[in-house]
């Protein structure tokens, strides 16, 4: 991918803000004339900016606020929001924030559960990559270059324009963000047969603290590997990454097999976790679990158990009633589609037109609180049947918990190889989603308290020493930084080690030598080991 022109350009900015620790204020003159100084376009500024007092500001801050919980009157909002069209409009925007004492929020698709690619309680900006969105695709060499602002959906559709046979292992919520997704390790459909979006970047596009432009030979393979899966808005600002493309069968088959409370969904869920782990790669499945009306018209709970399989249906079948009888799958339940299709299918999008891929509003925006975990014994029948009844209580209305299951590839990949370690001896991962209406976005407090109660009960369950989660799935509850001031390594353990495991302790050297000062940072973000207690 050619890098975009270069060139710097002055922004307009007003701001007045009081900074970490003293009361500072900074005049809107003072951050103006600084980004001022790196321009010689002054023509750019209208496409690039949108401060508080533009009638496109909140349009513009709206757009991909993928969790409406972060809508409110009371949601922190930034004093500028930049929309980069050059590289150069990045690099002024890293340089004019450390001088003048503002935090940095990384858009690519506002996908953060708890928004922290677009929310700060300290004086921030968002540097929104939306305009960052290229997409080329080499079917001969069977690699990509995708730029951060771009969606799984995009990516997705140009494969899909180009081979019936390449695909790429990430996501299946088309409107997820690439640098987002990245950032974190990003699993998927195609996880059990491929591993993790991470475990095929090959290359990337890095702008650091420094405002320099590296590729993985010129950052090395310490901050390489960081960023593949050690999370965004940490280690510099990631513009674009070269992906490896795995094979696929043109004809791919997926099922969904629904059972309830009335139809022994606790023997099935019991039995599931000891086959789906053990199945071949070239079967993916998951669970979810949530409150359902019966045919009687009566609340139940209901497991919807899915699967994907790389080949026919006549194979699928018969292969499914032997090592699984307990569910029941029909020739009837199966559909056989093309691998992009199948996408659609587990993102629950109703169509099969591709088009819908290159939509980044198409799907509901909810208010919602997430958490997850890592299983890996098997839960009895007795903490099922305990589980269950707590998707009937009146704050789980809007709730689910969906069960991935892990084994083949995963199981294959050290857990040192990239910072996600969650590989070997996993059973499945869990996550946890409740959601309210737009109406109690003002006080959620009691779908949040369901949610902890269900984590709680979970806990006898989930891994321990520590309690993995996943970083994608971010969960402010599980330990945070401190935003204004030093967070020490002891107290950034608390979170890095339930994300990273061990895997903490390089990330902490990794920033350590690459931003040593702190500057990308957020509520968890990796700290740096040198930072002395000073205030930033």
């Amino acid at each position: 991918m050619k890098s975009p022109h270069f060139s710097m350009f002055p922004f307009l900015l007003v701001v007045l803000s009081s900074l970490s620790g003293a009361t500072f204020a900074h005049s809107h003159e003072d951050f103006l004339h600084c980004l001022s100084l790196q321009s010689s376009n002054s023509a750019s500024i209208s496409k690039v900016l949108y401060t508080q007092n533009n009638s496109s500001y909140s349009s513009i801050l709206d757009a991909y606020i993928q969790n409406l919980r972060y809508t409110t009157p009371a949601t922190p909002k930034p004093f500028v929001i930049v929309t980069p069209l050059q590289i150069s409009h990045i690099q002024a925007t890293i340089y004019c924030s450390k001088k003048h004492g503002f935090q940095i929020r990384i858009r690519s698709g506002g996908h953060d559960f708890e928004g922290l690619s677009y929310v700060s309680e300290a004086p921030f900006v968002i540097l929104d990559l939306f305009n960052f969105r290229a997409v080329e695709v080499d079917t001969k060499k069977e690699v990509a270059w995708v730029e951060s602002g771009a969606t799984l959906g995009e990516l997705y559709y140009r494969i899909a324009k180009k081979s019936k046979t390449l695909a790429f292992p990430a996501g299946v919520c088309h409107t997820v963000g690439i640098g987002g997704h990245f950032s974190g390790g990003g699993y998927g459909i195609l996880m059990r047969k491929y591993g993790l979006a991470a475990d095929h970047i090959i290359d990337a596009h890095l702008i650091d603290v420094n405002g320099r432009i590296l590729d993985r030979k010129s950052m090395g393979e310490d901050l390489f590997w960081a960023i593949r899966g050690g999370g965004g808005n940490t280690f510099g600002i990631v513009l674009a990454w070269k992906v490896k493309l795995v094979t696929v069968p043109s004809v791919v088959t997926v099922f969904t097999v629904n059972r309830n409370l009335e139809q022994n969904v606790t023997k099935i869920l019991h039995r599931w976790q000891y086959i789906a782990h053990k199945l071949p790669d070239d079967v993916f499945t998951d669970v979810t679990i949530t409150k359902v009306n019966s045919s009687q018209g009566k609340e139940t709970v209901q497991a919807a158990f899915k699967a994907l399989f790389l080949g026919g249906v006549d194979k699928l079948v018969p292969f499914i009633r032997d090592r699984f009888p307990e569910l029941g799958l029909v020739k009837q339940d199966c559909i056989e589609m093309s691998w992009v299709e199948s996408v659609l299918y587990f993102g629950g999008v109703p169509t099969t037109n591709l088009y819908i891929l290159l939509n980044r509003t198409a799907l509901a925006r909810p208010n919602f609180k997430a958490k997850s975990d890592y299983v890996k014994e098997p839960i009895p029948e007795s903490g099922f049947e305990g589980l269950l009844p707590k998707f009937l209580e009146k704050e789980a209305n809007i709730s689910l918990m969906m069960m991935v299951a892990f084994g083949g590839k995963m199981d294959a990949i050290p857990e040192t190889e990239l910072p996600y370690p969650h590989r070997a001896g996993n059973l499945f991962q869990a996550s946890y989603l409740v959601g309210w209406s737009n109406e109690e976005n003002a006080a959620p407090q009691k779908y949040i308290s369901w949610i902890r109660r269900l984590y709680s009960y979970m806990a006898t369950y989930a891994s321990k020493s520590p309690r993995e989660a996943y970083f994608n799935y971010r969960d402010l509850d599980i330990g945070t930084n401190n935003i204004n001031g030093y967070t020490s390594y002891a107290q950034a353990s608390i979170w890095g080690r339930k994300y990273f495991k061990n895997n903490f302790d390089r990330l902490v050297h990794v920033k350590t030598m690459v931003d040593p000062e702190n500057f990308f940072k957020n509520e968890q973000s990796v700290p740096p080991l040198s930072l002395k207690k000073k205030g930033h």
